[in-house]
């Protein structure tokens, strides 16, 4: 899991940890997961601070 670097899907820039972010996901159809930054790395669109308070 380690090679999978999050990026923002609008500026394309690395989101670093403690970064206050926005994700974009479906809601899981199936209940319970354990590795929360493996499904959001997998099912998530990651959009940084500074890109979603831009109009």
């Amino acid at each position: 899991m380690a090679l999978i670097i999050p990026k923002c899907m609008k500026c394309n820039t690395e989101i670093k940890g403690d970064q206050e972010v926005f994700v974009q996901l479906k809601y899981p159809k199936r209940k319970g997961f354990t590795e929360i930054k493996a499904f959001l790395n997998l099912e998530g669109k990651f959009i940084c601070k500074e890109c979603s308070t831009k109009a």
